[in-house]
């Protein structure tokens, strides 16, 4: 799918994507103080399992019309806005700056662990669902 619909798609999913970023990242900063940027590292999970629930759907059913649109709206705008590649590396870099190289370890080795399992988990649950 291209053209204006497809940009329509990722554009809404991205802004609403990116919103709720804004309000969970901010929630658990605001009720996690720690030295970790928990928040962020959770929307990050979180956004990996929904993209690898969006690409177990497709593995599993095939691309159509109707799935293609889905995946435009969820996983490129949607989980594109939602997750934070440079937010991420941002933290990692504050924490090396403020002397913390094992935190920026934790939070960068720790992140790349969690999100390729969320995929994982997210693809294993699609073919839990559809064999």
């Amino acid at each position: 799918m291209t053209g204006p619909l497809a940009f329509l798609l990722v554009a809404v999913g991205g802004g609403l994507g990116a919103a709720a970023r804004f309000w969970l990242a901010d929630s658990i900063k605001a009720r996690r103080a720690t030295e970790l940027p928990w928040g962020t590292i959770t929307v990050n999970v979180l956004g990996s399992f929904v993209i690898g629930v969006v690409a177990g759907l497709l593995l599993s059913v095939g691309r159509s019309g109707e799935l293609e649109a889905w995946r435009l709206l969820v996983a490129t705008g949607l989980c594109g806005g939602f997750t934070t590649f440079s937010t991420a590396t941002v933290e990692t870099v504050t924490l090396l700056r403020a002397g913390h190289l094992g935190r920026a370890l934790v939070n960068t080795l720790g992140t790349l662990a969690l999100t390729l399992a969320a995929v994982v988990a997210g693809i294993g649950a699609v073919a839990l669902v559809i064999p």
